[in-house]
């Protein structure tokens, strides 16, 4: 009976999620390994059958935390796992703007030997030409802010936003 009252109520869980949150989470998630588990508490009850996007944030969040743990072996493991949850949340859907913008995150800030860079270029694209026809202001605005900040873009790319 009461895993009944969970799984009714896991969707009740999941709408109190707000994305405006987890964005400022991960934008903190950066910052420091206590930023990085709160991130990662917000995202915990978040299953692969779950809204994308927090699918991807949850994948990032792990990946991120990859930084905490001890040994190469260990940080590369919890890494992969991130990481395969930030590609199934792509392959459901590829044309999400904030998902691509999360990958892309991960990748630009992945030390080269876990050799997470191949779609960097593409996502990179990806986001410069989704971001022009954005209509959400939020997601819009939280992309702009990191790509200004970023030393992944280019002077000429940020003077694209520069002025928004």
């Amino acid at each position: 009976m009461q895993l009944l009252l969970i799984y009714l109520y896991m969707p009740l869980l999941l709408v109190k999620l707000n994305l405006n949150t987890i964005r400022a989470a991960y934008k903190l998630s950066v910052k420091s390994k206590a930023h990085t588990e709160k991130l990662y508490q917000l995202l915990q009850t978040v299953k692969k059958g779950d809204t994308n996007v927090f699918v991807a944030y949850k994948g990032a969040a792990i990946a991120l935390g990859a930084r905490s743990q001890k040994g190469a072996a260990n940080k590369k493991k919890q890494f992969a796992q991130g990481v395969e949850l930030i590609e199934f949340a792509i392959l459901k859907a590829p044309e999400n703007l904030e998902i691509r913008f999360v990958r892309l995150t991960i990748q630009q800030n992945s030390p080269k030997l876990l050799k997470y860079n191949k779609q960097r270029g593409t996502d990179k694209a990806f986001v410069l030409s989704k971001l022009k026809i954005e209509k959400s202001s939020s997601l819009k605005k939280y992309i702009v802010d990191y790509i200004l900040a970023s030393k992944h873009f280019t002077e000429e790319e940020k003077s694209l936003f520069s002025a928004s």
